[in-house]
């Protein structure tokens, strides 16, 4: 397993305890997200859907790359990446 940086975003950080950056671990994106939300269950609504999929609205990258263009979920991960976790900002 390898323990990943998280970057969050101001609008998620008060469900990880007002931090910036947070670590988690996992084989592939798709398990540090479940990581992260296990250390921080108030996260789940704010990424997770009701089938258990990251909402569309959520952008992920993966060394600064958008895992959608990648494996998604599936994405393997190593010791020292880094994710940030981006939701889309909405209004007028």
């Amino acid at each position: 397993m390898a323990t990943v940086s998280i970057r969050l975003p101001t609008v998620l950080r008060p469900a990880a305890n007002g931090q910036s950056q947070v670590s988690a671990t996992g084989d592939a994106v798709g398990g540090v997200v479940q990581d992260l939300i296990s250390s921080y269950p108030g996260l789940e609504a704010n990424l997770i859907d009701g089938a258990g999929e990251v909402h569309k609205f959520v952008n992920i990258y993966l060394n600064d790359e958008d895992v959608r263009f990648m494996e998604r979920l599936e994405t393997p991960v190593t010791d020292g990446d880094e994710l940030a976790i981006l939701p889309a900002v909405a209004g007028g």
